[in-house]
């Protein structure tokens, strides 16, 4: 029986290993400490790699690690090791195209990661549910993020994208000031 394409994580952590954007799918790390350990051991095991722009793959603690660096920001995708590291490769590869894309930026950095938080937690949602793999394209998934594909939502669905939107260039401009 074949089994539908799933993550046990996205992490995107800054080049000190510390969160940026995390989503579990997986039960393999209950507790909130064993995932910081977790994501402590997966970011000293690929730190010295010359992952650059390119995902590398590598075999951890039981599971497959798919990665790659942009300027400070560490982006990993992990599945078991019965999991096809091609589709984990487009996971990754579609979260990191629809980032920089939503940001319209060629490589983000921590700091522009944060300001525009929701819309990476956002794409995180639109790529994986529930473990399973939902989208891999990344100009989808900034499409949908973005609300630039709604011409088939509802008003209702418009105007929420609009709020949340209005509600986060005031949080920016409450914070710069």
């Amino acid at each position: 029986m074949e089994t539908c394409p799933s993550v046990k994580n996205i992490l995107l952590l800054d080049s000190e290993g510390k969160r940026v954007a995390v989503k579990y799918y997986s039960d393999d790390w209950p507790t909130l400490s064993s995932k910081l350990a977790f994501e402590k051991s997966v970011f000293a095991k690929t730190q010295k790699a010359n992952a650059g722009a390119e995902a590398e793959i590598v075999m951890f603690d039981g599971q497959i690690v798919v990665y790659k660096f942009t300027q400070d920001l560490h982006f990993f995708v992990t599945g078991g090791e019965e999991d096809n590291e091609l589709i984990l490769a487009s996971v990754l590869q579609g979260f990191s195209d629809a980032v920089d894309r939503l940001l319209k930026l060629n490589m983000v950095d921590k700091r522009t990661a944060l300001e525009n938080l929701d819309l990476i937690l956002l794409c995180l949602d639109e790529i994986v549910d529930g473990g399973i793999v939902l989208e891999t394209d990344g100009k989808e998934i900034a499409e949908k993020v973005s609300g630039h594909g709604l011409e088939s939502a509802s008003s209702a669905e418009q105007t929420l994208v609009n709020a949340l939107t209005q509600a986060r260039e005031h949080l920016a401009k409450s914070l710069l000031m």
